[in-house]
């Protein structure tokens, strides 16, 4: 069921400079400063919304996103940025990496907390991060969206115009998410795909797919579609 709906707040902060107690993220970032330094071309920024909302699933989701990790090892050449938020204006990102599979581990120590969506956080910090040097791509999965659907396909176009596109994977159907992340996605030239249990093998070809993508782009992608078909198809068709 959808959270109540709540304005966007100010995301000027950077993520990274967010303050937080608790025990399992303090170790998130520890981990992270000694994991392999990033070595790849591609960058992918890959976020989740771990808001209390997705605790049901919770343990399915981590299980394809550490998929989609796996796939960033198998194909080499990437690094690779976690990002989550949850809780009461908890927003947090990992340094650049080139060790997916290490991201997956710490990622699996983080647990749900109650709070509202930072999406526009998400896309602000893409941005800036881009703005240092080129993302290669955004991959978003979560379940909900309470912010404001304007607010953020404005974040969104403008990475649109710096050439960043965004993939989002929707856990359920909640309507306004839906809407708000079809739009975004047309809006950065990225794709939208909605899964659950049952989906979980679409997923998996669909997350390889864009990181096929962040490694070597349209032309990668292209050559992965003609081997591969199906879902790399399905994600270069959304690209238009």
């Amino acid at each position: 069921m959808a959270k109540a709906m709540r304005p966007s707040t100010d995301d000027a902060n950077d993520i990274q400079e967010r303050r937080s107690s608790d025990s399992d993220v303090a170790a998130f970032l520890r981990r992270t400063q000694s994991l392999a330094p990033r070595t790849g071309d591609g960058r992918l920024i890959f976020a989740m919304d771990a808001t209390m909302s997705r605790q049901p699933t919770w343990d399915m989701a981590l299980q394809l996103q550490g998929d989609m990790f796996a796939a960033v090892d198998e194909i080499g050449g990437l690094d690779v940025q976690l990002i989550y938020f949850r809780g009461f204006g908890e927003c947090r990102a990992s340094k650049w990496v080139s060790d997916a599979a290490a991201l997956s581990r710490v990622m699996s120590q983080v647990s749900c907390r109650g709070g509202y969506t930072q999406i526009g956080k998400v896309l602000g910090h893409a941005k800036r991060e881009t703005a240092k040097q080129k993302v290669s791509a955004v991959v978003y999965v979560g379940d909900c969206m309470e912010e404001s659907i304007d607010a953020l396909c404005q974040k969104a176009g403008e990475l649109g115009l710096l050439g960043v596109p965004v993939f989002l994977f929707q856990e359920g159907r909640e309507p306004r998410a839906e809407i708000a992340f079809k739009e975004i996605a047309r809006l950065t030239k990225g794709a939208y795909c909605a899964f659950d249990a049952g989906a979980a093998h679409q997923l998996r070809a669909l997350l390889k797919a864009v990181a096929v993508y962040a490694s070597g782009g349209r032309k990668a992608l292209q050559s992965f579609s003609e081997r591969e078909g199906g879902a790399a198809a399905r994600l270069l068709e959304q690209m238009g």
